[in-house]
């Protein structure tokens, strides 16, 4: 299991290190040669759009053929997806970087399903720490993902479009790794002719899962923790250039936002089972509070480079949170679907946060942008007053 879970959390590092190179180097790589500054973040909301549009094929698709083809199909459209943002960048194709983040968001949607295949390589009463040992993977992506940008985006003319080679690269790795990783059986086992076979309750339509309290919870408090996140992290770039901030600067603030967001993840596993899910959850909108009154108070590199910790931080506790608790809804045979439909909309909230993100920092500001932005907040507040009063987070599907 350990190896399983090690080498699946090393397929996490690489692959989310791409994502977090995407987020650092795509708006700043298009500014330079578009004149529409305000959609310059239009290919990361159109790789949450491909995330969205993904999840259910991905999810079925796994279920038919397995995790380890699902996956590694995956790392091929992320090639794919890297290999045409370098192609629009030489050639000054906003609309082909855009048809890049598309492709892009196949390769991402499989990504965030590696918490649930650490779920299936993990004992029932392991379930949190192993969520959170994958998702404790991109603590290398938080150091090996802006180190790149910032190695690459000036190697070779335009700029970043080294950036966009190493990640083709980041993502022929995770292929090669997935190779390694040995996951359940897809298939189900055979009838056994000698031993009578334990009756299977068959799967409950979608909806039947959907309208589950707990379910609704777990999803409201996913959507609002990952859009508020890829709100703020998405102009965050821009801010920074527009304080009058160097473009490394950018590199060290994404940095820090990726480190809040993962290094907790070596202890918020251990957390929840000692504390559980609704104590980390609201430490997790008390944390991302704090983030915003940091972005509100000043506009020194220390205060980008706190606000975004913070808030990946807060966005630890509450994603993984949500995570165990939504693992708790639905049964195996129901599994493809009820996670596809959790991460479809939690990426459509994505989707529309990162596209708003350019379009409210260069109308707006960023106090402003993070003054609206704490009205993400509310829906985690209601999901887990609810949470506190009913006691319900542990009861089986």
């Amino acid at each position: 299991m350990r190896r399983n879970l090690i080498l699946l959390a090393a397929c996490q590092a690489f692959g989310q290190a791409c994502n977090t190179a995407m987020f650092a180097a795509t708006a700043l790589s298009i500014v330079e040669f578009y004149p529409n500054r305000e959609y310059a973040t239009l290919p990361t909301t159109l790789q949450h759009v491909g995330v969205m549009l993904s999840v259910f094929p991905a999810a079925l698709l796994m279920q038919r053929r397995g995790r380890k083809f699902g996956f590694r199909l995956a790392s091929v459209f992320g090639m794919v997806g890297s290999a045409l943002l370098g192609y629009g960048l030489i050639n000054q194709s906003f609309l082909v970087m855009c048809s890049a983040g598309l492709i892009l968001g196949y390769a991402v949607a499989s990504l965030q399903m590696y918490r649930f295949a650490a779920v299936e390589l993990a004992p029932p009463e392991f379930t949190a720490k192993a969520i959170s040992w994958v998702t404790a993977g991109g603590v290398v992506a938080g150091v090996i993902g802006p180190a790149m940008v910032r190695w690459t985006h000036d190697q070779v003319d335009p700029p970043y479009l080294a950036t966009y080679g190493g990640m083709i690269v980041f993502h022929l790795i995770v292929f090669t790794i997935m190779s390694f990783i040995r996951f359940p059986s897809h298939k189900p086992p055979a009838a056994s002719t000698t031993t009578p076979t334990i009756p299977v309750a068959p799967p409950r339509p979608l909806w039947q899962i959907a309208v589950q309290p707990r379910f609704i919870a777990a999803a409201v408090c996913g959507m609002s923790s990952f859009g508020l996140m890829a709100l703020v992290m998405g102009a965050s770039p821009l801010a920074v250039v527009a304080c009058g901030l160097p473009h490394t600067e950018t590199h060290l603030v994404i940095f820090m936002h990726v480190m809040g967001m993962f290094v907790p993840s070596f202890f918020t596993g251990h957390l929840i089972t000692r504390f559980g899910i609704v104590q980390v959850m609201t430490l997790g909108i008390v944390v991302m509070v704090a983030a915003i009154f940091f972005a509100l108070h000043g506009l020194s590199a220390w205060h980008f480079r706190i606000a975004l910790t913070l808030n990946g931080v807060g966005w630890n506790f509450l994603f993984v949170a949500a995570t165990t608790l939504v693992t708790t809804t639905y049964r195996p045979n129901e599994k493809g679907k009820a996670q596809a439909l959790n991460d479809f909309l939690v990426f459509g909230t994505t989707a529309v946060s990162s596209f708003l993100a350019g379009l409210l920092q260069e109308r707006i500001g960023w106090a402003p942008l993070n003054t609206n932005a704490s009205f993400l907040l509310i829906g985690p507040m209601l999901a887990v007053t609810w949470l506190w009063l009913s006691k319900d987070t542990r009861r089986p599907a």
